[in-house]
């Protein structure tokens, strides 16, 4: 990061710390979300601490979306269908509402915020080389498949609690600094903070901040309620676009400081299917061979997972027996881990297919059409 940047953030500590009010934005960009829009909106009319500008971001909605949102005191941007969609519409946002702001709130149109939310963000922003700051993500729809995916995010928050920084922060509830986007979106390669290049937005900015001195985080006392993917064709479509929009990434980033524990995070994801089938292929074998004894280092392979889940599962915000139970039963979980291992697989795929014909894929319109949005 160059020294003018540096300069220009410890001054704005400083005037922050002397108490002078701050500029915060809240960008909202939403695609058909009629049915979230108004609980997102009310979340941030709620806030201990409001914002100074509401801005809806409405790319190419074909139904109420505009409609409820404008009866809201909230600036709403009705936007024909973008061609790089929710890039392009936070840019747009940015560029018109939110590039002189202090501090800028990123939300998904079917997020919800708790009330302490915009208030602990601006004192966060105080930190030093504060870059931006994420929820804590929890989802609380009834369900194998949400429950499954409250786990893993809770999972991944405890992760970046405990090593002290995020290498994601997830657009659908973030902070990020003024002046860090300002610096990022003086960068040749994009017309904003968020690259048109990266079919995983939030990753590819959050590794600029990264490059250029900032810090990012996952914030302590933040939380943020987000709808889950309801059954395996959604939750698919979702993650095939995050992984490999995130291979990409990485590929383009090569592997440095800043991406090797990424590069070791793809391994080991890969990792544990390949254990995991190797064990049932052993057990099948003694089968087959009518061989098999009962052993107890035969136990150790599923008490090691149930044992690891388990420590994830006691700390699921608004568990009950249910989220236990998956655990302890382990098959719906396991069930989860081969999914996982097969989306990771088929994304590598993605990448030879990617390379062998030159042709890029829509990943956006697969997750769209996964989930039957129009």
């Amino acid at each position: 990061m160059d020294a003018v940047g540096v300069v220009e953030g410890e001054a704005r500590e400083l005037i922050r710390v002397r108490g002078e009010k701050i500029d915060i934005t809240v960008l909202v960009p939403a695609h058909n979300e009629e049915e979230t829009i108004g609980q997102t909106i009310e979340s941030l009319l709620a806030q201990t601490r409001l914002p100074d500008r509401i801005v809806i971001i409405a790319n190419g909605c074909t139904d109420h979306t505009v409609d409820v949102a404008k009866k809201y005191p909230v600036i709403v941007m009705d936007l024909p269908r973008l061609k790089h969609r929710k890039s392009e519409a936070m840019n747009r946002g940015w560029n018109l509402y939110g590039r002189d702001s202090d501090l800028v709130v990123s939300m998904d149109a079917d997020t919800v915020l708790v009330p302490n939310a915009i208030e602990d963000w601006e004192k966060e922003s105080w930190k030093r080389l504060f870059g931006g700051s994420t929820s804590k993500f929890t989802i609380r729809q009834p369900g194998l498949w949400c429950r499954l995916q409250k786990s893993e995010y809770a999972y991944n928050i405890q992760q970046g609690l405990n090593q002290g920084w995020t290498n994601v922060l997830a657009g659908a509830g973030s902070a990020f600094s003024g002046t860090a986007l300002r610096e990022i979106a003086a960068r040749d390669d994009r017309e904003g903070p968020w690259s048109y290049e990266s079919a995983v937005e939030d990753y590819e900015l959050t590794y600029r901040l990264r490059e250029a001195g900032y810090k990012t985080y996952v914030s302590t006392t933040i939380r943020a309620y987000t709808d889950g993917m309801k059954n395996l064709k959604s939750l698919w479509g979702q993650r095939m676009k995050w992984q490999a929009g995130t291979l990409q990434d990485l590929l383009r980033f090569g592997v440095n400081r800043l991406t090797i524990r990424d590069w070791l995070s793809q391994m080991l994801n890969l990792l544990g299917p390949t254990i995991r089938a190797l064990w049932v292929m052993v057990i099948s074998l003694a089968l087959y061979l009518d061989s098999l004894t009962l052993a107890w280092w035969g136990l150790l392979v599923p008490l090691l997972f149930v044992a690891i889940n388990l420590k994830t599962a006691v700390r699921v915000p608004y568990k009950d027996k249910w989220d236990i139970l998956l655990v302890v039963f382990i098959v719906p979980i396991e069930l989860l881990a081969c999914v996982r291992g097969g989306w990771i697989l088929a994304s590598w795929g993605e990448i030879i297919r990617k390379k062998i014909t030159r042709k890029d894929r829509d990943l956006w319109a697969a997750q769209y059409k996964a989930e039957g949005v129009g």
